[in-house]
């Protein structure tokens, strides 16, 4: 099996990562015909090698070719993939620079290779034990199936059964009085009626049986469930909260619970209908199992009050529209959204539940001491309806927010916490009644910090990371940073990595890892202390600044892999010295906390070797050029000489324009302007002094002299601030279109005038 099919046979989830890593750069059409072909050949040495890079992509138009007249043949060219079109988009777009499409290729096979680790490990149901486990439990529920199909059949051939020697009862005298020859048939009647009871107790017994072994299948079945896999699809929907690409579809779920609630409903049914069947015919045998189907009933009740007492689970996590990638963070006065779904979709509990939240519930007095206390805006109870795209009982939570109750007096106990630092705790409730039936049902969220400024977003999202890590089981710990344990540098690397993957889709390399490692833990044990990473000036807000330059303006280089990143100046030393000249890597800003990003490279002179870095370039700087474009442009200049780009070759040893050219913009600053009011035209350029040659490198980084036309009175920061505020105070959706509609009157307003004409 190619390694595209297996990407085909992963969850939604997974093939959305597939989905995004080819969006703008390559079809997947393509990807999916080829398949066999693109996975035969070399594109690392492709990469690297234009006349292999050649070979490797007229194999693929000849691949296409052949496959265009195969379904020529099969007369299925109208129905088929669009092969000419997919030719002239190759054609149109490597044909000249085939390596382009070879690091693409390169790139995206490595990557395939990661999603599939990554499933096999972290999803769980690609591991080969928990898929015999599901297969297993599967089956169970198929067998389940079977056997209440079989009672049922057995019960309408009991109700024949019935209805024959009630009818053989009520007319043999009539018959005989009728046929004097009958009349010393009386004894053969009578014997008759004997066989036919038996034979019906019989089959009441065979039934009884059957329904025994039905809920005795149906309790293992049902503790399995609660107790087993559904705190699994909680703990992966914890883990995926904070990055990780575990598998948290409820399709499976859903099936089963569905699947056994229907079968005790109806082993409840059945037994209704065998005792009104003995009410009916007056059945000799009434007595003796009226016992037995009591204990079913019992047995059978206990069974579904367990199961849908679990068959409530919180779908979606909260979560903020303007944060989608960091749920569990909630802002006072700010919408969020919420789902909750019922598991047992029958359709006799559609709109049977309604579902109400309670913030806090039963936790403020024994936990939340001295914590704020907060309240929902507006109660808003919803109807477990089926009104989804998958046709589940869900209701969905979507225009939920907080305020903060006054409930602290004057010398009051007070948190030692910080805010952010705060456990709350939202819960779900519900009453059933069915099935003669009555119980109350409830669930939970996981905890949410609740914060009152944006600027608490980055504090906020590592205590959730290191909470959600650490806290297993339920019920959770809301007072956990009082004392807050330690993590292992396992743990921390794991979760660490599943944010570079959320952002930049791509996770840390083990040398990633190591330089993280080497720079964060300091204990001989490998743990990591919650103080030293998140307070202050902590690695954490060294590592979000990160994240947040990887979002704002490098996500194809990070996927990609050009971006080497985390490596430290003495390692960079060591791997450029023994290059080519030319040779250059891209690594961040270890100084810089709010994030930015340079550049190395190796050059020679007079037999000696010296290693330079630029200035690094921070977010506002990549606003008015991007990194490949910085790349393209470098330019180092030095007296009587002509300007130079020593930037030729992307560590190890890819051309530069075989990694960047698909990434160049079309620049304005350099097309020809016309001369207005005598002004000598000019263009934006990065340059650097020459640092070559030195006697050695330079002790200070050569300082990058951009000439850049800034707007000092508008920042992207601002423009998010404003669509935040203006989309709470309206209580709608952020429209994608805001912040285009801010920047495209940035121009010509100042921010407050912005504010006064909306």
């Amino acid at each position: 099996m190619s390694q595209w099919q297996d990407l085909l046979s992963l969850d939604s989830a997974l093939q959305g990562r597939v989905s995004r890593l080819y969006e703008g750069r390559f079809p997947r059409e393509i990807r999916h015909c080829l398949c066999v072909t693109i996975e035969s050949h070399d594109w690392d040495l492709a990469a690297v090698d234009e006349n292999k890079a050649r070979t490797c992509f007229h194999a693929l138009l000849v691949s296409l070719e052949e496959l265009r007249n195969r379904s020529v043949q099969q007369n299925n060219i109208l129905l088929g993939p669009d092969f000419p079109g997919m030719q002239d988009y190759l054609l149109k777009h490597f044909e000249e620079e085939p390596r382009n499409l070879a690091v693409i290729l390169s790139v995206n096979l490595k990557e395939e290779k990661t999603i599939l680790a990554s499933a096999s490990e972290s999803k769980g149901c690609s591991s080969p034990a928990v898929n015999q486990k599901w297969k297993e439990v599967d089956n169970n529920v198929n067998e389940l199936k079977r056997q209440s199909l079989e009672v049922k059949r057995e019960m309408r051939s009991l109700e024949f059964l019935n209805e024959n020697l009630d009818f053989i009862q009520r007319t043999w005298q009539t018959q005989v009085e009728q046929c004097v020859g009958l009349a010393q048939s009386h004894a053969v009647v009578e014997e008759e009626c004997r066989r036919r009871t038996n034979f019906i107790t019989q089959t009441k017994e065979i039934v009884l049986q059957q329904m025994e072994n039905i809920l005795g299948l149906a309790q293992k079945i049902v503790a399995t469930l609660t107790d087993v896999e559904l705190p699994e699809w909680k703990r992966r929907q914890q883990m995926a909260c904070i990055g990780s690409p575990a598998d948290t579809c409820l399709d499976h779920l859903q099936k089963w619970f569905t699947t056994v609630a229907e079968t005790l409903l109806g082993v409840h049914e059945q037994l209704q209908k065998l005792q009104d069947q003995n009410i009916i015919y007056n059945s000799t045998d009434a007595s003796s199992l009226t016992g037995p189907m009591a204990e079913f009933e019992k047995f059978m009740l206990s069974l579904l009050t367990k199961l849908l007492a679990n068959a409530l689970v919180v779908e979606k996590q909260p979560f903020m529209s303007s944060l989608p990638q960091r749920p569990l963070i909630l802002k006072t006065g700010v919408r969020f959204t919420v789902t909750v779904r019922f598991l047992a979709n029958l359709p006799e509990f559609k709109c049977l539940l309604k579902v109400k939240p309670v913030f806090d519930k039963d936790v403020e007095a024994k936990t939340l001491k001295g914590f704020r206390h907060f309240d929902f805006n507006k109660d808003d109870s919803k109807v477990l309806d089926v009104d989804s795209p998958c046709g589940g009982l869900v209701a969905e939570f979507s225009h939920m927010s907080l305020k903060e109750s006054k409930s602290r007096t004057k010398g009051s106990y007070e948190s030692h916490l910080v805010v952010t630092e705060e456990l709350h705790i939202i819960k779900f409730e519900t009453g059933f009644q069915h099935a003669g039936l009555g119980f109350n049902i409830e669930t939970s969220s996981l905890p949410v910090v609740v914060i009152s400024s944006t600027n608490q977003v980055v504090n906020a999202w590592v205590s959730v990371m290191w909470f959600n890590m650490l806290s297993t089981s339920e019920p959770r710990n809301l007072s956990m940073f009082l004392d807050p344990p330690p993590l292992t540098w396992h743990k921390l690397s794991q979760v660490l990595s599943w944010q570079f993957m959320s952002v930049g889709q791509r996770e840390l390399d083990e040398n990633q890892l190591s330089m993280l490692q080497d720079r964060i833990v300091d204990d001989p044990d490998g743990l990591v202390q919650w103080s030293k990473f998140s307070k202050n000036e902590s690695a954490w807000i060294w590592i979000d600044g990160i994240l947040d330059l990887i979002k704002r303006h490098l996500v194809d280089l990070w996927r990609d892999g050009s971006i080497m990143g985390f490596v430290s100046r003495e390692r960079t030393q060591v791997l450029l010295q023994e290059k080519q000249t030319g040779t250059f890597l891209l690594r961040f800003s270890e100084s810089n906390k709010d994030g930015a990003i340079t550049f190395s490279w190796v050059d020679r002179c007079n037999g000696e070797t010296h290693v330079h870095a630029v200035e690094p370039y921070t977010k506002n700087e990549l606003l008015s050029i991007s990194v490949p474009d910085i790349i393209y442009h470098y330019s180092l200049r030095a007296q009587g000489r002509k300007h130079r780009n020593p930037l030729i070759y992307l560590y190890p040893d890819i051309d530069k324009d075989a990694a960047f050219k698909r990434y160049y913009k079309p620049r304005e600053m350099s097309a020809t302007k016309k001369v207005v009011s005598d002004y000598v035209n000019r263009t934006m350029v990065p340059v650097s002094d020459n640092p070559t040659p030195p006697p050695s490198p330079p002790t200070e980084m050569p300082i990058m002299d951009m000439d850049m036309d800034m707007d000092p009175g508008i920042t992207l920061d601002n423009a998010e601030l404003f669509a935040e505020l203006f989309a709470d105070l309206l209580d709608i959706p952020e429209h994608p279109d805001l912040m285009t509609i801010y920047q495209e009157t940035a121009s010509t307003h100042t921010f407050g005038d912005l504010s006064c004409s909306f």
